[in-house]
Formats: structure tokens, C-alpha cells, sequence
């Protein structure tokens, strides 16, 4: 089970960032100015802890129309197939429906796909590409 808090704090933003750089800058080489963007500030950022209180997953949400906007999901390499996607996406969910949204909205990489659809994503666009990597943009209703 993965303790998901909402960042408030220097250090748990710091913690967020540096997953979001191991994954996707490191791992899927996407440039680091294009990781980390002008929505940064704005954003509410949430970070992932193992029972141990080691940080292992990070992602952003952001209100966008109608919609609570799930990014930048990551979880380290050595900590996927734990269900730490899925906790982190439920926290986020539940964040959204706090703010009185009642749809979520995510670009997913195209690898993705059926792990969102098994969280009742449906895909709405074809496949486009974001940093050099093929995504599908997918809704929810809350």
C-alpha cells in the first residue's frame, strides 16, 4: 500500500521532482525543460511513500475546463506492478472530487493504455506525440 500525500512541504516537492526526473528525463529521455514546466507552479503535486517512508511515485494534478487533469504520474522502475499507479490515481480522483469536478482527463503514453482502461479510462483521441513519445488523451467520469 503507498502512502500518497499531498505535497506541502520543500522536501516532498523536491522528493516529487526527482521521481519525475528518474523516470522521465533518465529513463525515457525527455528533455528536463520540457519535464518540468510553467504549470509546475501552479499545480498541486502529490508524492508517493513505501511503508518504509521511501518516496516512490510522484505526479501533478491541475484543473483544466471541465476537468481535474491527472500529470506526470511516475513511478520508480523498481516499484512497478505494486499498484503504487493505481493508489496515487485514486488519491487524485478523490482530490478532484473534492474540488466539485466530476470528470478526470489524462494524456497517457500509449504503453499505458490498458492499465488506465482497467481504471475506467476510456481513450478519446488518436495517437499523438508529446515529447517524442506516443500518447492517447483519455476521460473518466467521477
Amino acid at each position: 500500500m503507498l502512502n500518497v500525500q499531498e505535497v506541502e512541504t520543500k522536501r516532498q516537492k523536491d522528493e516529487a521532482f526527482d521521481i519525475r526526473k528518474v523516470v522521465f528525463v533518465e529513463e525515457q529521455n525527455v528533455p528536463l525543460e520540457e519535464e518540468i514546466d510553467e504549470h509546475d507552479d501552479h499545480a498541486i503535486h502529490f508524492v508517493g511513500y513505501t511503508l518504509e517512508r521511501r518516496p516512490v511515485a510522484a505526479s501533478r494534478l491541475r484543473f483544466v475546463d471541465e476537468f481535474g487533469k491527472l500529470e506526470r504520474i511516475a513511478v520508480l522502475d523498481e516499484e512497478r506492478g505494486n499498484g503504487f499507479g493505481r493508489d496515487i490515481i485514486l488519491v487524485m480522483e478523490d482530490v478532484i472530487r473534492s474540488k466539485g469536478y466530476t470528470k478526470s482527463k489524462l494524456n497517457a503514453q500509449t504503453y499505458a493504455e490498458d492499465f488506465y482502461k482497467k481504471l475506467g479510462y476510456e481513450t478519446v483521441s488518436d495517437e499523438f506525440m508529446d515529447a517524442g513519445i506516443p500518447h492517447v488523451t483519455m476521460v473518466k467520469d467521477l
